[in-house]
């Protein structure tokens, strides 16, 4: 049973927010309080407070919080004076991820992509990735998709299908054809023939793309999940087209969909991969862009950032890595659990006439209305347990627990939210008899 005590002794001011911080906010917004510590899944408030986190960072820490060895790995290379900022110098922590990442990730899935290290954050992964493809296939356009999400800088905000985050850019966003995502009609319609259909008519309007960008899980756009006959319909139909496949791996990777990549296993390998989020498995900013060695076409600075080298987080990554997937037993088990979740989230779903999505350990329920969601969501946080939503009308209940999660746990998780949607549809009820 989770229980999340009364505020206890002062409350603290919290003024300062309101009066300094932009108005830009979000999360603090549905969860208002201060937090001031965090252990593995929970976090914990200033008046007693003790709160399951089922967000992680939406997929930042899929290790959970300040895991024990990855903050030894971190508190070791401070002590000892390790190098904290080197924009793109050699570095040991550097040389150690390389290695690392080499040997327990990339060799072992047959990838002989190179790693290109970006700024910090996962847009700018993506602007490096259609960037990159612009320059070798000399075209502008890049295909994307109804209800993806790629970041908030221009270019790959442009790449974005949300309304009210495009609505931001204060300029046109252009050289982007939005195509329907799988399943974006409806079961019966292959979207992937509609694809190369447009662009095998010379009259459709399409021009010839760059690259296509696609998620093989649709993270913010409501855990929309592709087929892989689909995935591979679209590599097919990039690689007949010239362009390049972009799998944007920065919200559905690092484990978070089961194999290291979500798109393992699946008949393709993409062009360029976009890693970022959990990949430094402590939190600390860190983003990739992995691509094929023959598009390593950069000049010397071509694409550059001041903090393209986080060493700090070359040091946690590797760690994580060593931990985590030197072997298959992690990995297994987050099936496992994934397993679980799918499971107790299709009992929850059935009991409403609900529909589950996702994939893995990033699976969530879509409960028709982004109103129902607010609340559901709202009377998890006020019995201890932070989960959020997602989707064009915030429609779906996003599970993102930590993958390290205990069973029992995550079932006394389960608990609260299936308790939360069955209260607010027996208000709904309640209010539809009146």
């Amino acid at each position: 049973m989770i229980t999340t005590p009364e505020p206890s002794g002062a409350i603290p001011d919290r003024t300062i927010y309101e009066r300094r911080e932009s108005a830009v906010r979000s999360y603090s917004r549905s969860m208002p309080r201060q937090f001031g510590k965090a252990e593995g899944v929970w976090m914990h408030d200033g008046q007693g407070g003790r709160y399951l986190d089922f967000l992680s960072g939406c997929s930042t820490l899929n290790y959970g919080h300040n895991h024990p060895i990855l903050k030894q790995a971190l508190l070791d290379y401070i002590a000892a004076d390790g190098i904290a900022h080197g924009l793109d110098l050699h570095t040991d922590a550097k040389q150690d991820f390389l290695a690392t990442f080499e040997e327990l990730i990339l060799k072992p899935r047959g990838l002989d992509h190179r790693v290109m290290f970006t700024g910090p954050t996962g847009t700018n992964a993506v602007e490096a990735a259609i960037k990159l493809a612009r320059k070798v296939t000399g075209r502008e356009m890049v295909i994307a998709f109804t209800n993806g999400f790629h970041g908030m800088t221009l270019g790959a905000l442009a790449c974005t299908g949300n309304a009210a985050k495009r609505g931001g850019a204060g300029v046109p966003l252009s050289h982007v054809a939005h195509e329907p995502y799988d399943g974006y009609y409806g079961a019966d319609v292959d979207t992937a023939d509609l694809l190369e259909q447009r662009l095998a008519d010379p009259s459709s309007g399409l021009d010839a793309p760059a690259a296509i960008l696609v998620e093989t899980v649709q993270g913010e756009g409501g855990l929309n999940a592709a087929s892989p006959e689909w995935l591979r319909r679209i590599a097919d139909i990039a690689k007949a087209h010239g362009a390049l496949l972009i799998v944007d791996d920065i919200q559905a990777g690092c484990g978070r969909t089961g194999g290291f990549f979500s798109f393992e296993d699946m008949g393709f390998t993409p062009d360029i991969v976009t890693l970022a989020k959990s990949l430094s498995g402590m939190g600390l900013p860190f983003a990739l862009t992995l691509l094929r060695p023959e598009l390593d076409q950069w000049s010397p600075g071509e694409h550059n950032g001041t903090f393209r080298g986080n060493n700090h987080a070359f040091v946690t990554a590797t760690a994580a890595l060593k931990h985590f997937w030197s072997g298959g037993d992690f990995q297994r088990d987050v099936k496992r659990r994934g397993d679980l979740l799918e499971t107790r989230l299709a009992r929850i779903a059935a009991d409403h006439g609900f529909e589950v999505r996702g994939r893995g350990m990033m699976r969530g329920v879509n409960v028709g209305s982004g109103e129902l969601a607010a609340t559901v969501t709202a009377a998890c946080f006020d019995a201890g347990l932070i989960i959020e939503t997602s989707g064009a009308y915030d429609e779906v209940i996003k599970v993102l627990a930590p993958l390290v999660i205990d069973d029992a746990v995550l079932g006394a998780g389960l608990d609260i939210l299936e308790t939360k949607i069955r209260d607010a549809m027996a208000a709904d009820y309640a209010v539809a008899a009146e």
